[in-house]
């Protein structure tokens, strides 16, 4: 046995995602004891600037955006109680197809054997008992995010550590449900690019493929305020339109895929540490 406490690792792409797709189990484990240790890959620097000025447009100004958007970052993390940050700084790619996703500099174009090279040596310190980051389509096809899984991966093939791994996921089930909310609050529903149609991509999971259903209701309030704390990117959270107290009826559980285990803990479980304590 050890002193050492259980380690929660979670793998970003840009600052305020930790709190999208995490914040409730970042949350409950600090509340738990567990060590947080979130890692973001990028400075966000493609995000909107203030006014809500677009990457791109006039005035838009990426070195001001990333110094923004790490004070954001830094407060959310104080909202979850997240243990330690490291931030790899990379420059945001933008979304696909967004000429920022060859410019120099970008995660997207950085070797994924650099990349996964600087967060083996974070795992080699931090010592994880899980890690979560996104799966092979990064949830839904942004290029950092397709690029964080990869380092991921990779990282964990580099190091002498075998832990729990997840991808975070939604059931589809909450996908046909989601589309349904986001009209209710007035926002358009994306429909397919038909240049895509050959090869749509479903983001999400059938139920039963989910492996992993962790009830984080307690803390969705945190979770709420986490992604408040990125002000400047409200126009694109839409989930901060629901307010604090839809948000928690509807937030209330977050889903990941267990894709490595040694603890050979059954499935579905409700806990990222089952079989660990």
């Amino acid at each position: 046995m050890t002193d050492r406490p259980l380690t929660l690792m979670a793998v970003h792409a840009h600052p305020d995602d930790e709190a999208t797709g995490t914040g409730g189990v970042l949350a409950r484990y600090a509340a738990e004891g567990v060590r947080t240790v979130l890692v973001t890959c990028t400075d966000g620097g493609c995000g909107d600037g203030p006014g809500g000025v677009k990457p791109g447009d006039p005035g838009h100004d990426p070195a001001a955006v990333a110094a923004m958007r790490r004070h954001e970052l830094t407060e959310s993390c104080g909202v979850l109680k997240i243990s330690d940050l490291e931030m790899l700084d990379y420059a945001d790619s933008g979304m696909v197809g967004w000429p920022t996703n060859d410019a120099p500099g970008s995660f997207w174009r950085t070797p994924v054997e650099e990349g996964a090279a600087r967060l083996a040596e974070l795992m080699r310190h931090y010592r994880p008992d899980v890690v979560v980051t996104y799966d092979e389509n990064g949830f839904y096809g942004h290029p950092d995010h397709i690029q964080a899984h990869r380092i991921t991966m990779a990282a964990l093939e580099m190091i002498d550590l075998t832990p729990k791994v997840y991808w975070t996921t939604m059931p589809r089930s909450m996908m046909g449900r989601f589309g349904e909310i986001m009209r209710e609050f007035g926002e358009d529903v994306p429909e397919p690019d038909p240049a895509e149609a050959a090869a749509p991509v479903e983001m999400g999971l059938p139920d039963d493929e989910i492996t992993t259903w962790v009830d984080t209701t307690a803390f969705s309030g945190q979770k709420f305020d986490a992604l408040a704390a990125h002000a400047s990117q409200g126009e694109n959270i839409f989930f901060l339109k629901m307010g604090k107290e839809r948000f928690g009826e509807l937030m209330g559980v977050e889903t990941f895929v267990r894709v490595q285990d040694t603890t050979g803990a059954p499935v579905p479980e409700n806990d990222l540490f089952a079989g660990l304590r």
